[in-house]
């Protein structure tokens, strides 16, 4: 693995490979006895952001100071990036500077740009097509809620087609499990992404439907209805969304003993109740932890 720009990218075992690491390192952080392995020692790290970040930001720094390394933290809007110089002469500039970026943008393609021409590791810390550090720490906390991936019944509730919706898609594809899609007509993945995930192997439903979409599942999922970028689109997705809330009937419908996630931020009475949130909680925090390991893995990975 020289580079994490997608799920889609990724295979079963590579995927695998990283969950077994995470474990190891969630396991072993902290442990005198067990001295943290340093992949990173003497390298910089960029983090190139467009987006506002929380979680992925402090992760990330955390994750790359643990491994031995340093960050150092580039807003677009104090590069030369930010003022229109393209993504090919930015990467072909700090691939001569740091050792590996970690890049929250837009578009996909700047994404993929940048690791062809910059020579170092790259990471996808979310595009609009794609958010795979999420899905990786989701699968993580998920088999450490279940003990196993294996018969996985997964319903995602809201916009399908966010870059959420469509990792989970190639996740599904890749590790065989049951995704359930629940979202309006409007917001459902291209059709041409469906059938290429269920030619990869993805069983996928899709139905208006959080009821239906939550029957006998073993993890709900949300996330937020308006996602980056999609502010002026407020009041129209709340309309349209607001049937696609995790709530007390839709977990009902679950299977006994169903687990909740959110990705965060959390916009409670909309995407979820306070109430299912807070029952949720330890899952949900427990999901947002994991990301810290999940990317160390990652790194890991990417400098053996």
């Amino acid at each position: 693995m020289k580079h994490l720009l997608s799920i889609e990218s990724l295979t079963a075992p590579e995927i695998l490979e990283i969950l077994n690491l995470a474990a190891t390192l969630k396991a072993t952080r902290g442990h005198e006895k067990h001295q943290p392995q340093q992949p990173l020692a003497g390298e910089c790290w960029g983090l190139l952001f467009s987006k506002s970040s929380t979680r992925t930001r402090v992760s990330f720094e955390v994750g790359i100071r643990e491994l031995g390394g340093d960050s150092l933290f580039l807003s677009s809007n104090e590069i030369q990036l930010g003022r229109g110089e393209p993504i090919e002469d930015t990467a072909r500039v700090l691939g001569r500077m740091i050792h590996g970026a970690v890049i929250r943008t837009f578009k996909q393609s700047d994404i993929e740009t940048f690791a062809a021409l910059s020579g170092i590791p790259t990471i996808n810390a979310l595009t609009d097509e794609e958010h795979p550090c999420q899905i990786l720490a989701d699968l993580q906390t998920i088999k450490e809620l279940r003990g196993t991936l294996d018969g996985l019944k997964i319903a995602f509730i809201g916009d399908a087609d966010c870059n959420m919706g469509r990792s989970w898609i190639w996740a599904a594809a890749r590790l065989g499990f049951e995704l359930r899609l629940a979202c309006p007509e409007l917001y459902c993945p291209p059709a041409e992404l469906i059938a290429r995930a269920r030619a990869a192997g993805a069983s996928i439903m899709i139905t208006e439907s959080p009821e239906e979409a939550a029957q006998g599942a073993d993890i709900l999922y949300t996330d937020v209805w308006v996602s980056m970028g999609k502010e002026e689109e407020a009041e129209y997705r709340a309309a349209q969304f607001g049937p696609y809330q995790i709530n007390d009937s839709v977990v009902a419908a679950a299977a006994p003993g169903a687990h909740v996630l959110h990705c965060l931020p959390a916009y409670r009475g909309k995407e979820i109740t306070a109430e299912v949130f807070e029952r949720h909680a330890d899952a949900i925090f427990q999901q947002a932890e994991n990301r810290l390991h999940a990317q160390k893995a990652v790194m890991t990975l990417l400098k053996s």
